[in-house]
Formats: structure tokens, C-alpha cells, sequence
């Protein structure tokens, strides 16, 4: 009993933090449309990289990296953090926390399709099957409510997507990298050195951004350490150890819950039009999802052996 009450309080923990990272995307929307993008991402990195540095800390993890460690993180925190946050921020300026939701969908689908094409992953007809599925998916997100037809993707969707993909290329890096780091020491590194980069990049795009920040109206900074400590920050860790407890391909399938709560987040709290087409996008992705990252594969294979 006390195992399987364990078992699913790790599962509690998951939705819990599917959620958060639900909410994340229309946080992030209404940050956005309160702060210089640049500038709040670099403070948002900054504090959420500054909250895991105090967990190492008290956990006592630190450890001198290696050259080949540090090359693997500052790529990584490269793509994954400076890239990914800046285009994140700005693609918000100018598409919907909806078509931004289903887009980041797709994290898990291309990093599976790096995987297959830098580290040497096995791509099966099932798995082409899946990536085709979920970018045939990313045509019908933005059709809902705008009378645009299918396919008619903005620039801010454009970039949005070129967040994702620059994303799902950071995690084959931190895959490299987390075969000798400790993943929470990796994760604080990258968040202050892709900090410092949004920083440095913030400062030559928005003058007197920083400043700018600090005008915001209280909520705003209310919905900012939401997103920072909560989101980012404790929503890693938990998600981290849930990968420990239960496994990586259990919890890399509730990833597809954070979409479905950027959904309905976004239609409630922003009142973002969720039409038919985005609603069958969010369907045919998560289906490419599962196919395509070889989950359904792996537990087919998995059944068989048993019955045999």
C-alpha cells in the first residue's frame, strides 16, 4: 500500500507540474504585454537559475566541471535557455498563448528526431508515421476563430516554432552532458549562463529595459515569481524526480497535458478563441507524439514479451 500511495503521489506531482507549465505559456503572454521581452526573460532566468543554485547549495552538489562538461552546458544553455527564451518572448508579442501551447507540443517529437539523427536513435515506419502526424498537426492550429486557412502560419508562430525547435536541439546536448553532470547542476548553470546572454543581448536591444521591468503593476510581478520560482524553477526539480521514481517514458507522456492546460488556460484567463481546428491539431499532435518518440512501440514490444 505504501508503495502504490507513493506511486501515485509521483503521478500527483506530474499533473501538478503539467499544469504549472500549462499556466507558464499565459503567464508568459501577460508578461510579455507588461515588460521589454529581453529584459523580463533575463531577470525570469536569472531568479529561477538563482533558486536552483540555493538547492545545490543546501544539497551540497557542486562539483568542477570538465572542459568537454562545459562545452556540452554553454551549447546547451546556448540553445535551450538564451535562444529559446528570447524567441519565446518575442513570438508571444505576436501570436496567441494557444498557437504557442500546441506548437511547443512538439518538443519531444523533434527532439526524437535529432536523436535519431545525431545520437544515433533507430527511426521505424511507426515513429516517421508519428513525426509526419505532428507537423501535418501544427496546420490546423491557428485556423480556429481568425477565418485564416489552414497552414497560414503568422510570423509570431514561426517564431514560436523556431523556439521549440532550437529547444528539443539544447536536450541532445544536456543528454551528452548529464551522462557525468548531475542534472540539477547542469539546469542551474545553464539558467545563469543563458541568463547573462539574454542580459547581454537585452541590453543592446532594449535600453533601459531593466528599468522599464520595475513600472510593472504589482500582479505583473506577482504572475512573474509564479513563473520564475514555481514554473521554472520547482517545476524542474519535481519534474526531475518524477522521471526517477517512475521513469522517463511514463513521465514524458504526461508532457502531453501541458498543451491541453495551455488550452483551457489560455481560453479562460486570457479569453483566447480555442476553435475546432486547434482542438483536432492538439489531437493529431499528441498522437504524433506518442508514436513518434516511440512510446507506443516500446510498450507494444513490452506486452508482447509478456504474453509470449
Amino acid at each position: 500500500m505504501i508503495n502504490r500511495d507513493s506511486v501515485w503521489l509521483n503521478y500527483f506531482f506530474v499533473v501538478a507540474v503539467m499544469i504549472l507549465w500549462g499556466l507558464n505559456v499565459v503567464a508568459l503572454k501577460v508578461l510579455v504585454d507588461h515588460m521589454p521581452p529581453a529584459s523580463m526573460q533575463a531577470l525570469r532566468v536569472l531568479a529561477a537559475g538563482l533558486v536552483i543554485v540555493v538547492i545545490i547549495t543546501w544539497n551540497r552538489e557542486w562539483k568542477k566541471l570538465k572542459a568537454t562538461e562545459w562545452k556540452y552546458m554553454l551549447i546547451a544553455a546556448g540553445l535551450g535557455v538564451t535562444a529559446h527564451h528570447l524567441l519565446l518572448a518575442y513570438g508571444l508579442t505576436l501570436t496567441s498563448a494557444v498557437n504557442t501551447s500546441l506548437i511547443l507540443a512538439l518538443v519531444p517529437l523533434t527532439t526524437s528526431i535529432l536523436a535519431v539523427l545525431f545520437l544515433g536513435d533507430r527511426l521505424t515506419k511507426w515513429r516517421l508515421f508519428g513525426v509526419l502526424l505532428g507537423f501535418i498537426g501544427v496546420f490546423f492550429i491557428n485556423a480556429a476563430g481568425t477565418g485564416s486557412s489552414i497552414g497560414a502560419l503568422s510570423i509570431g508562430d514561426i517564431i514560436v516554432f523556431l523556439a521549440m525547435f532550437v529547444q528539443a536541439a539544447s536536450f541532445i546536448y544536456i543528454k551528452k552532458a548529464t551522462n557525468t553532470v548531475q542534472p540539477r547542476l547542469l539546469t542551474g548553470c545553464m539558467f545563469i549562463a543563458g541568463a547573462l546572454g539574454i542580459g547581454m543581448y537585452s541590453v543592446w536591444a532594449e535600453p533601459g529595459g531593466f528599468l522599464r521591468v520595475f513600472e510593472a503593476p504589482l500582479y505583473v510581478w506577482l504572475v512573474f515569481l509564479g513563473s520564475s520560482v514555481f514554473a521554472t524553477a520547482l517545476g524542474h526539480q519535481l519534474f526531475n524526480r518524477s522521471i526517477q521514481k517512475i521513469g522517463a517514458g511514463e513521465t514524458a507522456v504526461f508532457n502531453n497535458l501541458v498543451p491541453f492546460f495551455g488550452l483551457i488556460s489560455s481560453a479562460v484567463l486570457l479569453n483566447e478563441n480555442v476553435g475546432a481546428a486547434q482542438w483536432i491539431g492538439f489531437i493529431i499532435i499528441v498522437i504524433g507524439v506518442l508514436l513518434g518518440t516511440g512510446y507506443v512501440e516500446q510498450k507494444w514490444f513490452h506486452h508482447r514479451k509478456i504474453a509470449s
